[in-house]
Protein backbone atom coordinates (compact mmCIF):
# COMPACT_ATOMS: atom_id res chain seq x y z
CA UNK A 1 0.00 0.00 0.00
CA UNK A 2 1.37 3.39 -0.99
CA UNK A 3 2.04 5.92 1.77
CA UNK A 4 0.36 8.52 -0.47
CA UNK A 5 -3.03 6.89 0.15
CA UNK A 6 -3.00 8.23 3.71
CA UNK A 7 -2.65 11.88 2.68
CA UNK A 8 -4.36 14.43 0.46
CA UNK A 9 -3.16 14.58 -3.14
CA UNK A 10 -1.84 18.13 -2.72
CA UNK A 11 0.55 16.88 -0.02
CA UNK A 12 2.40 14.57 -2.44
CA UNK A 13 5.29 17.04 -3.07
CA UNK A 14 5.87 17.37 0.69
CA UNK A 15 5.87 13.60 1.15
CA UNK A 16 8.45 13.22 -1.61
CA UNK A 17 10.62 15.99 -0.14
CA UNK A 18 10.57 14.51 3.37
CA UNK A 19 11.23 11.02 2.05
CA UNK A 20 14.32 12.36 0.27
CA UNK A 21 15.59 13.93 3.50
CA UNK A 22 14.99 10.72 5.46
CA UNK A 23 16.84 8.69 2.85
CA UNK A 24 19.68 11.21 2.74
CA UNK A 25 20.15 11.04 6.51
CA UNK A 26 20.11 7.25 6.37
CA UNK A 27 22.47 6.86 3.41
CA UNK A 28 24.95 9.54 4.50
CA UNK A 29 24.62 8.58 8.18
CA UNK A 30 24.47 12.19 9.34
CA UNK A 31 21.98 14.76 10.67
CA UNK A 32 19.93 16.81 8.18
CA UNK A 33 18.46 20.13 9.29
CA UNK A 34 15.15 21.34 7.83
CA UNK A 35 13.67 24.79 7.49
CA UNK A 36 10.78 25.71 9.80
CA UNK A 37 7.93 23.20 9.68
CA UNK A 38 4.30 23.73 10.58
CA UNK A 39 2.38 21.21 12.72
CA UNK A 40 0.87 19.44 9.72
CA UNK A 41 4.28 18.93 8.14
CA UNK A 42 5.58 17.44 11.39
CA UNK A 43 2.61 15.04 11.48
CA UNK A 44 3.47 13.90 7.95
CA UNK A 45 7.09 13.30 8.96
CA UNK A 46 6.04 11.23 11.97
CA UNK A 47 3.87 9.09 9.70
CA UNK A 48 6.65 8.63 7.15
CA UNK A 49 9.20 7.55 9.75
CA UNK A 50 6.87 4.92 11.16
CA UNK A 51 8.96 1.82 11.74
CA UNK A 52 12.08 3.35 10.13
CA UNK A 53 14.08 3.33 13.35
CA UNK A 54 17.46 3.91 11.74
CA UNK A 55 16.46 7.56 11.29
CA UNK A 56 15.00 9.68 14.07
CA UNK A 57 13.47 13.14 14.12
CA UNK A 58 13.33 16.02 16.61
CA UNK A 59 12.13 19.59 16.25
CA UNK A 60 12.71 22.85 18.09
CA UNK A 61 11.08 26.28 17.97
CA UNK A 62 12.57 27.72 21.20
CA UNK A 63 9.47 26.97 23.26
CA UNK A 64 7.31 23.87 23.66
CA UNK A 65 4.09 25.37 22.27
CA UNK A 66 5.80 26.90 19.22
CA UNK A 67 3.74 26.40 16.08
CA UNK A 68 6.68 26.50 13.68
CA UNK A 69 9.80 24.47 14.45
CA UNK A 70 13.00 23.49 12.67
CA UNK A 71 13.56 19.76 12.51
CA UNK A 72 16.53 17.43 12.39
CA UNK A 73 16.59 13.96 10.82
CA UNK A 74 19.43 12.08 12.43
CA UNK A 75 20.99 8.61 12.92
CA UNK A 76 21.02 6.90 16.30
CA UNK A 77 24.52 8.03 17.28
CA UNK A 78 23.59 11.73 17.12
CA UNK A 79 22.12 13.66 20.06
CA UNK A 80 20.64 17.00 18.89
CA UNK A 81 21.62 20.06 20.94
CA UNK A 82 20.00 23.52 20.97
CA UNK A 83 22.76 24.99 18.80
CA UNK A 84 22.19 22.36 16.09
CA UNK A 85 18.85 23.95 15.15
CA UNK A 86 20.57 27.24 14.20
CA UNK A 87 17.92 29.56 15.63
CA UNK A 88 18.15 33.27 16.42
CA UNK A 89 15.81 35.42 18.47
CA UNK A 90 15.30 39.00 17.28
CA UNK A 91 13.38 41.64 19.21
CA UNK A 92 11.67 44.51 17.40
CA UNK A 93 12.59 47.82 18.95
CA UNK A 94 10.00 50.51 18.19
CA UNK A 95 8.35 53.54 19.91
CA UNK A 96 5.94 51.53 22.07
CA UNK A 97 4.19 54.61 23.50
CA UNK A 98 3.36 56.05 20.10
CA UNK A 99 2.86 53.08 17.78
CA UNK A 100 1.23 49.66 17.61
CA UNK A 101 2.41 46.64 15.66
CA UNK A 102 0.38 43.71 14.33
CA UNK A 103 1.39 40.15 13.44
CA UNK A 104 0.38 40.48 9.80
CA UNK A 105 2.36 43.72 9.40
CA UNK A 106 5.49 42.08 10.75
CA UNK A 107 5.14 38.93 8.66
CA UNK A 108 4.36 40.97 5.55
CA UNK A 109 7.50 43.06 6.04
CA UNK A 110 9.66 39.95 6.49
CA UNK A 111 8.30 38.38 3.32
CA UNK A 112 8.65 41.64 1.38
CA UNK A 113 12.37 41.60 2.22
CA UNK A 114 12.69 38.50 0.03
CA UNK A 115 12.70 36.00 2.88
CA UNK A 116 10.83 32.74 2.36
CA UNK A 117 8.12 31.76 4.87
CA UNK A 118 10.07 28.59 5.66
CA UNK A 119 12.93 30.69 7.11
CA UNK A 120 10.61 32.33 9.68
CA UNK A 121 9.52 30.74 12.93
CA UNK A 122 6.94 32.03 15.38
CA UNK A 123 6.35 35.75 15.84
CA UNK A 124 5.61 36.20 19.54
CA UNK A 125 4.26 39.03 21.65
CA UNK A 126 3.28 39.71 25.23
CA UNK A 127 0.81 42.31 23.99
CA UNK A 128 3.38 45.11 23.74
CA UNK A 129 6.81 43.78 22.86
CA UNK A 130 7.39 41.68 19.73
CA UNK A 131 10.02 39.07 18.92
CA UNK A 132 10.81 36.96 15.85
CA UNK A 133 12.32 33.48 15.87
CA UNK A 134 14.37 33.19 12.71
CA UNK A 135 16.93 30.97 11.00
CA UNK A 136 20.39 31.96 12.17
CA UNK A 137 21.95 32.45 8.69
CA UNK A 138 19.44 35.19 7.73
CA UNK A 139 19.43 37.10 11.01
CA UNK A 140 22.19 39.55 10.07
CA UNK A 141 20.53 40.26 6.72
CA UNK A 142 17.26 41.17 8.46
CA UNK A 143 18.99 43.39 11.00
CA UNK A 144 20.51 45.39 8.15
CA UNK A 145 17.52 45.28 5.79
CA UNK A 146 14.49 46.12 7.90
CA UNK A 147 14.21 49.68 9.17
CA UNK A 148 10.45 50.14 9.02
CA UNK A 149 7.32 48.07 9.51
CA UNK A 150 4.62 49.98 7.71
CA UNK A 151 5.24 53.60 8.70
CA UNK A 152 6.79 52.67 12.03
CA UNK A 153 10.54 53.05 12.38
CA UNK A 154 12.04 49.89 13.89
CA UNK A 155 15.32 48.23 14.72
CA UNK A 156 15.85 44.48 14.97
CA UNK A 157 18.09 43.50 17.86
CA UNK A 158 19.37 40.03 18.66
CA UNK A 159 18.55 38.92 22.21
CA UNK A 160 19.33 35.81 24.22
CA UNK A 161 16.94 32.86 24.38
CA UNK A 162 16.53 33.58 28.10
CA UNK A 163 14.71 36.79 27.10
CA UNK A 164 12.07 34.96 25.04
CA UNK A 165 8.64 36.42 25.71
CA UNK A 166 5.82 34.29 27.03
CA UNK A 167 3.48 34.35 24.04
CA UNK A 168 0.06 35.83 24.64
CA UNK A 169 -2.37 33.52 22.87
CA UNK A 170 -6.09 33.54 23.63
CA UNK A 171 -8.77 31.26 22.22
CA UNK A 172 -12.45 32.14 22.49
CA UNK A 173 -15.18 29.50 22.43
CA UNK A 174 -18.14 29.95 20.11
CA UNK A 175 -21.05 27.76 19.00
CA UNK A 176 -22.80 27.73 15.66
CA UNK A 177 -25.57 25.83 13.94
CA UNK A 178 -24.58 24.68 10.44
CA UNK A 179 -26.13 22.59 7.69
CA UNK A 180 -22.92 20.60 7.13
CA UNK A 181 -19.22 20.48 8.05
CA UNK A 182 -18.13 21.85 4.69
CA UNK A 183 -15.26 24.30 5.04
CA UNK A 184 -17.23 27.10 3.35
CA UNK A 185 -20.05 26.63 5.86
CA UNK A 186 -17.74 26.91 8.86
CA UNK A 187 -15.79 29.87 7.47
CA UNK A 188 -19.07 31.66 6.71
CA UNK A 189 -20.31 31.13 10.26
CA UNK A 190 -17.09 32.05 12.07
CA UNK A 191 -16.14 35.04 9.91
CA UNK A 192 -19.73 36.20 9.29
CA UNK A 193 -19.38 35.91 5.51
CA UNK A 194 -21.77 34.81 2.81
CA UNK A 195 -21.06 31.47 1.15
CA UNK A 196 -20.26 33.37 -2.04
CA UNK A 197 -17.64 35.43 -0.20
CA UNK A 198 -16.10 32.23 1.21
CA UNK A 199 -15.77 30.76 -2.26
CA UNK A 200 -14.05 33.95 -3.42
CA UNK A 201 -11.52 33.66 -0.57
CA UNK A 202 -10.89 30.00 -1.36
CA UNK A 203 -10.38 30.82 -5.02
CA UNK A 204 -8.02 33.64 -4.08
CA UNK A 205 -5.84 31.14 -2.13
CA UNK A 206 -6.44 32.84 1.20
CA UNK A 207 -7.68 29.81 3.12
CA UNK A 208 -5.54 27.10 4.73
CA UNK A 209 -6.67 23.86 6.33
CA UNK A 210 -4.16 22.42 8.81
CA UNK A 211 -1.57 24.84 7.37
CA UNK A 212 -2.08 23.55 3.83
CA UNK A 213 -3.62 25.69 1.07
CA UNK A 214 -7.14 24.63 0.09
CA UNK A 215 -9.42 25.84 -2.68
CA UNK A 216 -12.30 23.34 -2.61
CA UNK A 217 -15.39 24.71 -0.80
CA UNK A 218 -16.91 21.25 -0.24
CA UNK A 219 -14.13 19.79 1.96
CA UNK A 220 -15.59 18.40 5.18
CA UNK A 221 -13.87 19.37 8.43
CA UNK A 222 -13.06 16.98 11.25
CA UNK A 223 -12.61 17.63 14.96
CA UNK A 224 -9.23 19.28 15.68
CA UNK A 225 -8.95 20.66 12.13
CA UNK A 226 -7.48 24.17 12.06
CA UNK A 227 -8.63 26.70 9.46
CA UNK A 228 -6.81 29.96 8.72
CA UNK A 229 -8.30 32.74 6.62
CA UNK A 230 -5.62 35.24 5.69
CA UNK A 231 -6.52 38.67 6.97
CA UNK A 232 -9.39 37.38 9.12
CA UNK A 233 -7.89 34.96 11.64
CA UNK A 234 -7.90 31.30 12.60
CA UNK A 235 -10.22 28.82 14.23
CA UNK A 236 -10.32 25.17 15.24
CA UNK A 237 -13.29 22.81 15.09
CA UNK A 238 -13.42 21.72 18.72
CA UNK A 239 -16.54 19.59 19.13
CA UNK A 240 -19.76 18.40 17.51
CA UNK A 241 -23.15 18.64 19.18
CA UNK A 242 -26.60 17.36 18.44
CA UNK A 243 -28.48 17.51 15.18
CA UNK A 244 -31.67 19.58 15.40
CA UNK A 245 -35.07 18.46 14.15
CA UNK A 246 -34.44 20.60 11.09
CA UNK A 247 -31.22 18.72 10.36
CA UNK A 248 -28.79 21.43 11.46
CA UNK A 249 -25.66 20.43 13.34
CA UNK A 250 -24.44 22.26 16.45
CA UNK A 251 -20.67 22.79 16.42
CA UNK A 252 -18.23 24.32 18.87
CA UNK A 253 -15.15 26.16 17.63
CA UNK A 254 -12.17 27.85 19.23
CA UNK A 255 -11.36 31.21 17.66
CA UNK A 256 -7.85 32.61 17.98
CA UNK A 257 -8.05 36.12 19.40
CA UNK A 258 -4.32 36.95 19.38
CA UNK A 259 -2.60 35.38 16.39
CA UNK A 260 1.09 34.98 17.23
Amino acid sequence: MSIYQHFRSDEAPLIAEFNDLINQSELEYRPILTHFLNPRERVIIASLLGQKRSVRFCSNGLFKQAERKRGIFYPEYFAPQQADYQLTLLEIKYPIKFAQLEHRQILGTLLASGLKRSAIGDIVTDGVRWQIIIEEPVAEFLKQEIERIGKIKVQLEEVSFAELLQPKVEWEKASFSVTSLRIDNLVASVCHFSRARCKQLLGAKRVHLNWMLVEQPDLDLKIKDVVSVRGFGRFQLADLGRISKKGRLQVEVLILKNNT
